[in-house]
């Protein structure tokens, strides 16, 4: 199955430059099947476990949050991560046009939209959760929303029209942005059609990261997906996932006796020995970032798969701390 196309290639945003946005997710959701991967209504009553960390849903009456409703909160992440790391002042408050998400996310700007928008409001808004899952410095038991709120607001022009929309993000949400417990994502996350492919590449990009290789049981890995298929149709279309190779940045693979391993398709920069950042290079740089309306932690990464690249090939950085503050003093400015 063919990647979804990319709808907007060129990003006409006009009231906020939401184009230099780097898409962000919150590393709890990717740890933990939070969301369904259903594509009709899913009313189950979810239980999950790992370790020591449980996790209870309960759907609304719109059923359960899915995996493409996320992209909502991806998306609001990403906006308040945007604007942290350029030094401005956030909020649980997340407001923008109904268009500029869609854009963002490739989806379509026409009615069927904006009708799938207000669907995804009601279920983030009314499925619950009990957990304990960490976010910042801090582990709770309770009973939360993804949101607090969500929905449109109206303008009377002649007719009424819409304004903007509104998200208002939970605390537990708001504690993952706060302490930076976020990772940057590939655009082409939101091109990607099956639902499965999405948790896959969540859990590829939250646990093997750049890692050469991170494995796992196929049976552990159903759990973690959330999936709720017999076992030997998950494998199958894991397998389809696989003879498809669309997942961004991700190889995997099945061996015969079911253990799944993914692997970053450019493995060139993992050979090179690992590049520390010195603390006071890192705070001149976040500095820099600020001044010139970057988003720190994409330059960062940009640098460091450079810098590793160089590596392998037998020219190391001499300073990487000062050679870094002179990679980032010549990016310009987004604003």
């Amino acid at each position: 199955m063919a990647l979804l196309p990319d709808r907007h290639p060129q990003k006409d945003f006009f009231i906020l430059d939401i184009a230099d946005v780097v898409p962000k997710d919150d590393t709890a959701s990717m740890e933990h099947p939070m969301f369904s991967l259903a594509t009709k209504p899913d009313m189950r009553h979810l239980h999950y476990e790992a370790g020591d960390v449980r996790l209870e849903i309960t759907p609304s009456y719109n059923g359960l949050p899915t995996i493409f409703d996320k992209d909502i909160l991806i998306f609001c992440i990403s906006q308040l991560m945007h604007m942290k790391n350029r030094g401005e002042k956030i909020g649980k408050r997340v407001r923008f046009t109904g268009r500029e998400l869609l854009v963002s996310t490739n989806r379509p700007t026409n009615n069927l939209g904006y009708q799938r928008l207000e669907q995804a409001f009601k279920r983030l808004r009314g499925t619950t959760f009990k957990t304990d899952i960490r976010t910042g410095d801090r582990m709770e038991t309770r009973v939360f929303g993804l949101i607090d709120e969500g929905g449109f607001v109206m303008r009377e022009d002649g007719s009424w029209r819409l304004d903007y929309c509104e998200v208002v993000l939970s605390d537990w949400l708001m504690r993952a942005i706060e302490s930076d417990q976020v990772v940057t994502i590939s655009n082409d996350y939101f091109r990607l059609r099956r639902p499965l492919e999405r948790r896959l590449y969540e859990i590829a990009r939250k646990h093997c990261g750049n890692q050469p290789k991170w494995h796992i049981g196929l049976s552990n890995l159903q759990r973690k997906t959330g999936s709720n298929a017999p076992l030997k149709k998950f494998r199958l279309n894991l397998r389809q996932i696989i003879a498809d190779d669309h997942t961004p940045f991700y190889r995997i693979e099945l061996t015969g006796d079911d253990l799944v391993i993914f692997r970053p398709r450019n493995t060139r920069t993992q050979i090179a020995p690992a590049i520390t950042l010195p603390d006071w290079a890192e705070e001149k740089a976040r500095t820099v970032a600020r001044e010139k309306g970057r988003d720190y932690h994409a330059l960062r990464a940009d640098w460091l798969a450079f810098a590793q690249a160089e590596s392998a090939k037998g020219n190391p950085p001499k300073n990487a701390g000062a050679a870094f503050l002179a990679y980032c003093g010549k990016q310009d400015s987004l604003r």
